[in-house]
């Protein structure tokens, strides 16, 4: 014997078709009005009303991605680096100050908590107002994309 040739020992049990009149009253047991009442009923599916409810505007759903600037301060960069040295993401990379997110090398920023004394070169770092103040007084450059500012 095998799987497709077993076979039930007895007939399957038919539900009960109400609305047709009989025992049961003018209704048949279905109450009166509404959706439950009528012949060939569907329930509305859930998922059409969740649809309707997403806004139909112009490109809502490619929001533009954040970007992550990770931040160093200037006490880090005071402790890390020598005078006349060149900071960039690369050398900071490097030096284990800043990690990769997602494989990429991040935009990092430059905010001025601490002070600093080392006259050190910037570049393809964005920085602060009060730390570019701050790096150029301690005879510092700031370079963003090859350009000084």
């Amino acid at each position: 014997m095998q799987l497709h040739e077993i076979k039930p020992t007895h007939k399957p049990k038919k539900g009960r078709r109400i609305g047709r009149g009989g025992k049961r009253g003018t209704y048949s047991g279905r109450g009166i009005k509404g959706q439950k009442s009528r012949a060939g009923r569907k329930f509305k599916p859930v998922i059409r009303e969740l649809i309707k409810k997403y806004p139909k505007l112009r490109g809502y759903k490619l929001s533009p991605v954040p970007k992550h600037c990770l931040v160093v301060s200037l006490k880090t960069l005071e402790g890390k680096f020598k005078s006349g040295e060149t900071v960039n993401p690369q050398v900071l990379l490097e030096r284990k100050i800043i990690r990769r997110m997602k494989g990429r090398l991040p935009e990092v920023k430059i905010l001025n908590k601490g002070k600093i004394t080392k006259s050190l070169n910037i570049e393809g770092c964005l920085v602060s107002k009060k730390a570019k103040e701050i790096i150029e007084a301690a005879k510092g450059s700031v370079k963003i994309n090859g350009v000084v500012k």
